[in-house]
């Protein structure tokens, strides 16, 4: 019997390290009427790894106003305008708000969704964390959000770092938090670094010795509200404590959290931030330095990672101390999220990372002297970059005043569709079984990716 040998030597192997699955009867392969240069070339692509895909989910907590920061009226009354101006980007025909130049000679690698319909109109993560509507009925135990729907579906990447990872600081706002994992249950939420496990994961030299000394605090870490009840949220928590001891005891996730591994110039890049400021607003706060790391644990095997960003809930007061906050907010946000686009494409990874960046909702076109910009749900705003999509264009448009989708509006289950895409999930056919046993598809109403994207 002839055989072929291919290049598998994993598991599975004989005792001479010769995989079983590279055993190839010529016999029966006549059959198929397979020639043997064509399978030299099919054992070739099939053993080639496939690439990882990721995403990073940046929320703005708060509900970012689209007015004054890509999608401008210029031409509108004063009181719908604002103080801030235009400016051209390196897209003939795009611009964006003068605070963010850097982005600016960046546009040809984003895109910016200025028509988003369907935003939900209070204070809630929710829908920018799973695309769901929660005035929608919802299935028992509630709809996972997407990280842990990626880990459900594919699984870690590497061994070493945990599918889904939160980067998100806690809100004194309850609905500002992440929603978790939904009748995915507990095993499928993120692991979750900035927790009192994060000291611990940086230390050089700690002993296993003593990380095994430290369950009893894992066991101990309220990060997840251990609600026991017959719907089976703590099915799995065991297997979740278990993964993060896993993660404590690697040095290449530990790396990756660790900033002073990064080159000086690349941190300095990215900004400064406090990360005391807004704490006691109910806000996150704004912390540059989240995305650097976002793209570090990408980096290190993580598939989606989530970050809240700053306070966006800026309302009237004194002299309209909306625009005091803009202009402290922005100049920051300008250096940070183009320092991400910035290292993507330097390192290889703009193919392969999406970047997703939004809010619950957009802003009122009038300003008012009491509120500002108050809530507006009726039309919202997303920047997107990476994920090998089809950049430097502007999908949708608003009225003359900003206050009404008029183009090509977008849903949230629509951007969700575009993740998934992105990650190799086909929304189409992929189903998960809820608490009381029913497939439930990943987004609503049967959307489909944005096919300007992709």
């Amino acid at each position: 019997m002839l055989t072929l040998l291919g290049n598998n030597h994993a598991r599975g192997s004989f005792c001479d390290h010769l995989s079983r699955r590279n055993f190839l009867q010529i016999g029966s392969l006549g059959l198929s009427g397979l020639t043997l240069p064509r399978l030299l070339q099919a054992e070739s692509q099939t053993s080639k790894p496939k690439r990882q895909k990721s995403v990073i989910m940046i929320y703005l907590v708060g509900g970012p106003p689209h007015q004054d920061m890509i999608d401008l009226k210029p031409e509108a009354p004063k009181e719908i305008a604002g103080p801030w101006r235009p400016i051209a980007t390196n897209v003939p025909g795009i611009e964006i708000c003068e605070a963010f130049p850097r982005l600016a000679q960046m546009m040809d690698k984003m895109v910016l969704v200025r028509s988003i319909v369907g935003s939900q109109s209070g204070h809630d993560a929710i829908q920018c964390f799973n695309g769901h509507n929660p005035r929608k009925p919802t299935p028992q135990g509630g709809w996972p959000q997407f990280g842990s729907t990626v880990a459900k579906v594919q699984g870690p990447h590497v061994e070493s770092a945990p599918p889904f990872i939160s980067l998100c600081y806690p809100c004194t706002h309850g609905p500002y938090n992440e929603p978790g994992p939904g009748f995915l249950g507990l095993s499928q939420s993120p692991f979750r670094p900035m927790g009192p496990t994060r000291h611990d994961m940086v230390l050089n030299g700690i002993s296993l010795e003593r990380l095994a000394d430290r369950k009893q605090l894992l066991q101990s870490i309220d990060n997840f509200k251990r609600e026991a009840d017959a719907s089976g949220m703590m099915t799995g928590l065991d297997t979740f404590t278990e993964q993060a001891m896993g993660v404590l005891t690697s040095s290449q996730l530990a790396e990756a959290l660790d900033l002073s591994k990064e080159d000086p110039e690349t941190v300095e890049r990215y900004g400064t931030g406090d990360p005391t400021v807004f704490i006691d607003s109910n806000g996150a706060p704004r912390v540059p330095q989240s995305m650097l790391v976002a793209r570090r644990l990408v980096e290190a095997g993580a598939r989606v990672v989530t970050l809240n960003y700053s306070k966006w809930d800026w309302h009237g007061g004194k002299n309209n101390s909306i625009f005091k906050r803009e202009a402290e907010d922005f100049p920051v946000f300008d250096q940070c999220v183009s320092a991400l686009l910035e290292d993507l494409h330097q390192r290889g990874l703009s193919d392969d990372c999406t970047v997703a960046i939004w809010g619950e909702f957009g802003r009122t076109p009038k300003i008012s002297a009491q509120v500002g910009r108050d809530h507006w749900p009726r039309v919202n705003s997303a920047i997107l970059f990476g994920g090998g999509m089809q950049t430097g264009q502007v999908i949708g448009a608003t009225d003359r005043l900003g206050g009404e989708a008029v183009d090509r509006p977008v849903t949230f289950p629509e951007l969700f569709a575009t993740l998934y895409h992105n990650m190799g999930i086909d929304t189409e056919h992929t189903t998960l079984v809820d608490f009381s046993g029913r497939p439930q598809y990943l987004v609503e109403d049967h959307a489909r990716p944005l096919p300007e994207l992709i």
